[in-house]
């Protein structure tokens, strides 16, 4: 099996698994469609950076995403889960995507 870096795997089957319960329980296809095509990014750009710890623009951009399209659905409806939850999951990976990219050099 091929190296990934571990934080940003846990966070791409997380959101996976967040698309997945959105369609079982209440029956989301949208909800399984975005979950599990970010998570597939997502685990790409954790193979991406387990390869380099430069290239984390895939992961940079899908979770930047999140951040905003979570946040927005948190900020109108009020509610953590699961908007909230996955906006500040979301936010904490843009910071430390960030991190990474801006201390390689």
């Amino acid at each position: 099996m091929a190296p990934v870096d571990l934080i940003t795997a846990a966070y791409a089957a997380t959101v996976a698994a967040g698309g997945i319960m959105g369609y079982v329980k209440r029956g989301s296809v949208p909800s399984l469609a975005m979950g599990v095509t970010c998570g597939a990014l997502m685990m790409y750009g954790a193979y991406q950076i387990a390869q380099d710890p430069r290239d984390v623009k895939l992961a940079l951009v899908t979770s930047a995403v999140l951040t905003g399209v979570m946040g927005y659905r948190f900020a109108n409806s009020g509610k953590f889960m699961p908007a909230g939850l996955v906006g500040a999951l979301s936010l904490m990976m843009v910071c430390r995507l960030a991190f990474l990219m801006s201390n390689k050099q």
